[in-house]
C-alpha cells in the first residue's frame, strides 16, 4: 500500500510583495519563492507546501509567527470572506507602494525595458465608496463560513450579495459594502426587504429557476443612480408590484430598468432591456467631457480616477491642436473625445459595435466633430490602406484589454512609426511584453502608475514612448 506523503511545512516564511488573486510573495531562509493567501508583506509565517512548479512554492498559510507593521483593522465586515477586496487589512500607502513595484518589475524584469523617468503612482482620493457600477446576485442559498458548516446549519436562506471565490451557486448576503457610495447600500437592502415581503422566488443557479436574479446599480457623481434588475422569469403579475413599489420606497433611482434573463447564464449583452421608470441612462461628468451611460455601456468603474487616468493621458499626449491621432481600442471613446479639443482629429477603433454607438452618441452630446469611430478588431481594421486614407498617426493611443495587443497589432504600430505613442495598460504583464516588442523603434520617456482599484491586485499604467 502507497505510503500517504508526508505534509512539508516552511517555517519563518518572509513575505515582501503583493500578486495576483490577493496572494502575498516570500522567501524562504534558503530562497525558495513562495506565494499565499492570508499573509500580507511584512508578515513571517509558517506555510503548508500545496504544490512546486517552476521555481515558485504555491503554499496554505498555517500561522503567522511575526505580524507584519503594515496591517490595520479591515472596515468590512465581509473582508476575507467576500473577495471584492484583497487587501483591506494592508494599509492604502504600503498598498501604493508595492503596486508601483509590480509596475517596475513587469517592465524592467519581465519586458527588459528601459524607462527614462518614473513618476510616483497616482492614489486614490479615498479608497472606499469609488465603484460607479456593482452588480449582485439574488440566490435561494447562503454562503456560510467553516465555523457555521461545523455547526450543521442550513444553508437555505434568500440573500442578495456576491457571489464568492469558488462558491458560483451561492450568494454572500451584504449587509454594507465599502466599494460604492449611498445610496447603493440602502437600494440592495431595502430592493431584498421588498422581494422578501412580497414572497418572491431567489434564484437557484442550478435549477436555472427563480424570480430575482441579479441587480445592476450605477451611481454617477452628477446624482443620477441607475438600477437595473434582472428576472428569472417573464411574469408580469408579480413584476409590476415588485417594480412599483421600488419606485415609491426607493425615489433616489432616477433610472429603473429590468429585462428578463432566461438564459443558463447572467449576462445582459443579448437581452433587450426595458425602461420601467426614468430617462432610460444615466450621465456623468469626467472633466470637461459629459457621457451619456447605458445599462450596457462600458465606462470607468472608478469616476474620479478615470479622471486622473485621462489627465495622465493629456498630459503625455502634450498636443498643439494640428496632430492627427488614432484612439485604439477606444470602447465609448473616452479618451478620444476627452484630447478631441486639443488637436486635429481623432479615429477611434473598436470592436464592440454598442459601444461605438455610444461613443457617437457622446460626441454628438458634447458637440465634438472632429472625431471618427470605426467598428471592427484592431487587428483587421488597423491597416496601411487605413492608414493612407486617413492619414498617418501623429500620435497613437492605445489602451487594450488584459490580454494586451496582437503581435500582428504591434508590428502594425511599427509599420506606422507614430512619433509618440500613449500606452495605457490595465495589465503589467502584458504592458511589458508589448514594450519590449515596440523597443525596436522606440524609447520608453516615462510611466506613470494610475491605482484605479484600492485594495485589489489590479493597477494601471501609462506609458509614454517616443520614436528613435
Amino acid at each position: 500500500m502507497a505510503r500517504k506523503k508526508k505534509d512539508v511545512i516552511l517555517s519563518n516564511v518572509q513575505f515582501f510583495g503583493i500578486a495576483d488573486e490577493g496572494k502575498a510573495v516570500g522567501k524562504t531562509e534558503d530562497g525558495q519563492v513562495v506565494f499565499a493567501k492570508g499573509v500580507v508583506p511584512g508578515d513571517s509565517a509558517e506555510i503548508l507546501v500545496l504544490k512546486k512548479r517552476k521555481g515558485r512554492i504555491e503554499g496554505l498559510l498555517q500561522s503567522i509567527t511575526t505580524y507584519s507593521p503594515h496591517r490595520v483593522e479591515p472596515a468590512c465586515q465581509h473582508f476575507g470572506t467576500c473577495g471584492g477586496c484583497k487587501w483591506q487589512n494592508l494599509d492604502y500607502a504600503t498598498q501604493l507602494q508595492q503596486k508601483e513595484i509590480v509596475v517596475e518589475n513587469a517592465l524592467t524584469r519581465l519586458g527588459k525595458v528601459e524607462v527614462g523617468e518614473w513618476l510616483p503612482i497616482l492614489g486614490a482620493e479615498s479608497p472606499f465608496y469609488y465603484r460607479n457600477k456593482m452588480e449582485f446576485a439574488f440566490s435561494c442559498k447562503r454562503w456560510l463560513t467553516n465555523a457555521e458548516i461545523k455547526t450543521g446549519i442550513s444553508n437555505a436562506a434568500d440573500v442578495l450579495g456576491f457571489h464568492p471565490a469558488g462558491g458560483f451557486d451561492k450568494v454572500i448576503n451584504l449587509e454594507h459594502c465599502w466599494l460604492q457610495p449611498d445610496p447603493s447600500n440602502e437600494i440592495r437592502n431595502t430592493v431584498r426587504s421588498i422581494a422578501l415581503e412580497q414572497g418572491l422566488s431567489f434564484y437557484d443557479v442550478k435549477k436555472h429557476e427563480g424570480f430575482m436574479r441579479t441587480l445592476m446599480l450605477r451611481i454617477t457623481t452628477l446624482g443620477e443612480t441607475m438600477a437595473l434588475i434582472s428576472f428569472g422569469e417573464d411574469n408580469p403579475d408579480l413584476r409590476k408590484p415588485f417594480l412599483e413599489e421600488v419606485q415609491r420606497r426607493l425615489p433616489q433611482i432616477t433610472t429603473l430598468l429590468y429585462c428578463i434573463n432566461l438564459k443558463m447564464n447572467d449576462t445582459i449583452w443579448d437581452l433587450p432591456v426595458h425602461n420601467w421608470a426614468g430617462k432610460g441612462y444615466a450621465e456623468e461628468r469626467l472633466g470637461h467631457v459629459v457621457f451619456r451611460i447605458g445599462p450596457k455601456s462600458f465606462f470607468q468603474t472608478n469616476t474620479r480616477q478615470g479622471q486622473n487616468l485621462y489627465d495622465v493621458v493629456t498630459r503625455f499626449a502634450n498636443l498643439q491642436g494640428h496632430e492627427n491621432v488614432y484612439d485604439l481600442y477606444t470602447g465609448i471613446g473616452s479618451i478620444g473625445l476627452y484630447v478631441a479639443k486639443n488637436c486635429k482629429q481623432v479615429v477611434g477603433i473598436e470592436e464592440v459595435a454598442a459601444a461605438i454607438d455610444d461613443a457617437k452618441v457622446n460626441a454628438q452630446i458634447n458637440g465634438v466633430d472632429n472625431v471618427q469611430f470605426y467598428v471592427g478588431d484592431v487587428r483587421a481594421i488597423l491597416t496601411a490602406d487605413f492608414a493612407e486614407k486617413h492619414g498617418k498617426p501623429d500620435l497613437l493611443i492605445t489602451d487594450p484589454p488584459r490580454a494586451g495587443m496582437h503581435e500582428d497589432v504591434v508590428n502594425m504600430l511599427l509599420e506606422l512609426a507614430a512619433p509618440r505613442i500613449v500606452y495605457v495598460s490595465c495589465n503589467p504583464g502584458t504592458q511589458a511584453r508589448d514594450l519590449s516588442r515596440l523597443a525596436a523603434k522606440y524609447k520608453v520617456l516615462k510611466v506613470q502608475p494610475v491605482d484605479m482599484f484600492p485594495h485589489t491586485h489590479h493597477i494601471e499604467s501609462v506609458a509614454l514612448l517616443e520614436l528613435i
